[in-house]
This record gives C-alpha cells, sequence and structure tokens, in this order.
C-alpha cells in the first residue's frame, strides 16, 4: 500500500525539498493547483463557470505555526472574497476552508479557529456564497463540528466535510441530515488508525454508500465528493429514490481529475463543483491527490520518467 508510504512523506521536510526542488514537479503541480495567486485564479474561476461548472476554492497551506500565520490565512480567503464580489456568480463559487490553517492546532486553537474563520464565513455570505469546514484527522473532527455548529448559528448554510472511512461518520451523518446542513461526504485522504477507521477499500465503499443514503433520505442538501463512476451511479440513483430534484444536491471532484466527467455531469443538468485549490503552499495538498489514487501517482511518475 503506497498510499500510507505517501501520506508519511507529505510530513517529511526533508521529501518537501526533494519534491519541491525536482524541475518535473511544477508541470505536474499545474495540473492539480493551477495557480498561486488571485490574479492567477481569477481566469480559471471565469472559465469553469462559463463551462457550466460551479467552483469551491481553497487557498492551500496547513502548517501554521503561530497567530501570524493564522492569521494571514484568514486575510488570504478574505481577498479572495473581495475578488468574487464583482463576480456576481453567488453560490456559484464558494470556498472551502481547513480549520488547521486558521490556528486550529495552536495554543486556545478552537477559540483562534472560530475568531478567524469567523469573518471569512461573514463576508462570504455577504456576497450570496458559502463556506464548507474541511475535514482533517480524526483528532480534529470534534472542534470542527462544534465552530460548524456555533457558525451556522448566524450564518445557517455553513457547510461541513465528513469522512466514509471513519466508524464514527454514521452517527455525523444522522445528526447533521436531521440539522438541515450542507454535508459533503468523501471517503477520506488521511492515514487514520485501525481503531477510528476502515482500513478496507471495500469497507469503507460500504460505509460511503450507507451514509450517503442517510444524507439523501434527510432534510440537508448532500455534496458527493467522490472521482468513481460506481458510486456517482448509486448516487443518482439514491437521489431517485428519495425524491430529490437535480438541484437538490450536487456532485464534488478535484481540478484536474475525470474533467470530461465534469463537463458530462454539468451538461445533464446536474450541479457539478470542482475543488480548485491554489496558493504557494502546495506540497501537503499535492501528496494528499497522490495518495488518494494510484493512477494520480502513476501520472507524477510518467512525468518523472519521461523528462530523464
Amino acid at each position: 500500500m503506497l498510499g500510507p508510504v505517501i501520506l508519511a512523506a507529505s510530513r517529511s521536510d526533508r521529501m518537501r525539498r526533494l519534491v519541491s526542488a525536482a524541475p518535473v514537479t511544477k508541470p505536474v503541480v499545474d495540473r492539480f493547483i493551477p495557480g498561486e495567486t488571485v490574479d492567477e485564479i481569477v481566469p480559471i474561476i471565469r472559465d469553469l463557470t462559463d463551462q457550466g461548472l460551479e467552483l469551491t476554492m481553497d487557498v492551500v497551506g496547513e502548517d501554521i505555526t503561530n497567530p501570524a500565520q493564522a492569521e494571514a490565512a484568514r486575510d488570504a480567503y478574505l481577498e479572495l472574497i473581495d475578488r468574487l464580489g464583482p463576480l456576481g456568480l453567488g453560490t456559484r463559487a464558494e470556498m472551502s476552508v481547513k480549520l488547521s490553517m486558521f490556528g486550529q492546532a495552536l495554543d486556545g486553537g478552537h477559540e483562534l479557529a472560530l475568531k478567524n474563520v469567523r469573518p471569512v464565513v461573514e463576508a462570504a455570505a455577504e456576497i450570496g456564497t458559502t463556506v464548507t469546514l474541511d475535514a482533517e484527522d480524526h483528532t480534529t473532527l470534534d472542534s470542527m463540528f462544534a465552530i460548524h455548529e456555533e457558525l451556522r448559528k448566524d450564518v445557517p448554510q455553513t457547510g461541513c466535510v465528513i469522512q466514509s472511512y471513519l466508524f464514527r461518520t454514521e452517527a455525523d451523518a444522522r445528526r447533521l441530515a436531521d440539522s438541515g446542513s450542507r454535508v459533503r461526504l468523501v471517503k477520506g485522504a488521511y492515514k487514520e488508525p485501525a481503531e477510528v477507521a476502515y482500513q478496507q477499500r471495500h469497507e469503507i465503499d460500504k460505509a460511503y454508500v450507507r451514509i450517503l443514503r442517510t444524507l439523501m433520505e434527510g432534510e440537508g442538501y448532500p455534496m458527493i465528493g467522490s472521482h468513481d463512476p460506481r458510486l456517482i451511479s448509486i448516487a443518482q440513483e439514491l437521489a431517485r429514490t428519495a425524491g430529490r430534484k437535480l438541484d437538490e444536491y450536487e456532485f464534488q471532484m478535484l481540478y484536474g481529475i475525470r474533467g470530461d466527467e465534469h463537463l458530462r455531469l454539468a451538461a445533464e443538468g446536474h450541479r457539478m463543483r470542482v475543488y480548485t485549490a491554489y496558493g504557494t503552499d502546495w506540497y501537503g495538498y499535492f501528496m494528499r491527490r497522490l495518495a488518494e489514487k494510484p493512477a494520480n501517482l502513476r501520472f507524477f511518475a510518467r512525468s518523472v520518467i519521461g523528462r530523464g
């Protein structure tokens, strides 16, 4: 299993330096992360929305070691919101945030993350869009869900992410479905111990279907985060069975992966949202994309071999 090895490498400063210095890295990273600045990403936003797609924007970066860096992350999202406002896209361009970027792991991190993310959520609401709180490793989730609940008191459309590989997620899904929240369901991309998470792919997939059924039959807005054709087909059937209209759920996929499928789903009338990351601190995000899917690693390896 290469996934755990790659995830371990994502936390290695030595591997970060080696990968970052490799001449082949930048062209491959560009497949998944199409820009480093707001100026570079705005044309991407325009292009994707012109094709009938929607977006959720992620300013990459997770290694926050002091409050000043957390405030800088907050300000980067506020800058993005300032640029999104005049585009008039509303919820067609929303944002995803990792609370680790807002200081969650620092001393007093729960309060600090809430303090820093609140102005981002409120500013997004002012331009007619919203924010989704990404799920990270299992030790952070109680804090994330508590912040999500607090933010929804004033901005009820604030979303969150749940991960099918965690044992706790079926209970989380029932609670969130009853509360009418926006919920993105993914398989999960962090190395988790067997005490808290399924380890086998077939177990994760079966849990995904069970959880998705709960979300489809609930009162919230399900967001299907998957590139798996079988799960996408199952999601469509679950939506039909639950009597959901096409605008009562959506699909989400990563920028740079299965682009033809993005367009196919949009052409069929589905809401199709592209998770689009940008920024200079791309290493952790890039390594998780390699760990999630063997095809991504093969793509990287072919690029290295092809460039000698």
